[in-house]
């Protein structure tokens, strides 16, 4: 039986020629890589990718997410105090009522990059 490329690599590799050491050297430290998985879970939800989604739109209350979403308050106001958390979105509070917003262009641009990759051919 013939071997695959796979398996004739994995016998008789011997590494590149990069420099792994100076690879090494320039990984993300392991509080930037916890971080960094961090959001990217927080982006696994579907219910708060639509609620960034809405916030790209539009500042919107938490009234006026239950409504876009369809969804109860309990329920938007948990995902938003995780994405408050994460830094992901920020609060306005007015009187009693409080609005929500993509806590700065790094969000959104992250959110619309992602959305590119999904349908780019």
């Amino acid at each position: 039986m013939e071997k695959t490329a796979m398996e004739a690599c994995e016998a008789t590799c011997e590494g590149t020629v990069a420099d792994l050491a100076a690879i090494r050297g320039k990984l993300v430290t392991e509080q930037s890589a916890a971080q960094l998985a961090d959001l990217f879970k927080a982006l696994g939800d579907p219910t708060r990718v639509k609620i960034i989604h809405a916030l790209q739109q539009s500042e919107l209350c938490v009234h006026d997410l239950t409504q876009v979403l369809e969804m109860g308050q309990s329920a938007i106001s948990h995902q938003l105090r995780l994405l408050r958390n994460l830094r992901i979105v920020k609060r306005r509070k007015v009187g009693k009522t409080v609005f929500y917003s993509l806590d700065d262009d790094h969000v959104e641009q992250l959110f619309m990059l992602t959305l590119q990759h999904l349908t780019h051919p």
